[in-house]
């Protein structure tokens, strides 16, 4: 005898209601649910920041306290009735937003045992891709699909272009390493280079600025080279978006699984099959 001797017990309805509450977003009741959850989440992430503040934290701590564990409970509730509820468990707990429900309520617990409750709770705003999912932002995966094979496309360009940028850092860095010295205060090259990048990303923050007149004619050719490097990423991406990515989702071929056609057609390119 072997395992397939003895059939899984069929699943009970009960589950099944409930999973087309909690995960399904067609019916009255699960858009009410998603609505509920929503709200619960945006609350606790108030919660959080304002916890984080030393004056409200003083005055109200223990109300925030009592509000943060409260939320924690109702998490965990809805964590394990997915669990309970789900098609299978195992690929719920592990797809993302599985490991984000987890991520709302475990490190709590784990933070409560290890004395350092408040600093996991921020993991809690995690929760607001949700929001992704509850008003149905279907329409924009194609769009994301689009930009990232524009990026797949565009990455070996970018890459030899962010090692000629390194290969400029460092040869910035070590100029003026030995341009302004420690009296300026780049007391050695990685304090150049450090200088370098937030010069030539146009940052600019002024903690470290060069007093010769060397140093500032080389800080000025790296910062007009610095707006060059900022358009060529930028046009290298736009280029490959210009060319027009195929459309991926809302036109996937059902007979053969063909994921990419133009935005406007009616059949499959490889099987003539209808995509409508």
């Amino acid at each position: 005898m072997n395992h397939q001797d003895f059939p899984n017990p069929p699943r009970a309805l009960w589950r099944d209601k409930w999973n087309e509450i909690i995960f399904g977003r067609g019916t009255f009741a699960g858009r009410l649910f998603d609505l509920v959850l929503l709200i619960l989440i945006l609350l606790s992430v108030v919660v959080v920041l304002l916890e984080s503040v030393a004056s409200i934290r003083e005055k109200h701590g223990t109300s925030l306290r009592i509000g943060v564990w409260i939320f924690t409970g109702l998490f965990t509730v809805e964590y394990l009735a997915r669990l309970a509820t789900a098609t299978s468990a195992k690929r719920y707990a592990r797809s993302f937003f599985g490991i984000v429900d987890f991520l709302a309520i475990g490190p709590v617990y784990i933070g409560f045992l290890l004395g350092a409750t408040r600093s996991f709770n921020v993991l809690r705003s995690l929760r607001l891709l949700r929001i992704f999912q509850i008003f149905k932002l279907t329409q924009f995966v194609g769009e994301a699909a689009s930009i990232r094979a524009a990026l797949s496309a565009s990455l070996r360009k970018i890459t030899v272009f962010l090692f000629v940028v390194l290969i400029i850092v460092i040869i910035v860095g070590a100029l003026m390493y030995e341009i302004e010295g420690d009296r300026n205060g780049f007391t050695s090259i990685p304090e150049g280079m450090y200088w370098a990048v937030v010069t030539i990303t146009t940052v600019g923050y002024g903690d470290i600025s060069p007093h010769t007149v060397g140093g500032r004619f080389l800080a000025c050719i790296l910062m007009i080279i610095g707006y060059g490097i900022i358009a060529v990423p930028t046009g290298i991406v736009s280029y490959e978006l210009a060319r027009g990515s195929p459309e991926p989702m809302g036109s996937i071929c059902q007979h053969c699984n063909l994921r990419y056609h133009d935005k406007d057609a009616n059949y499959c390119k490889r099987c003539g099959a209808s995509l409508r």
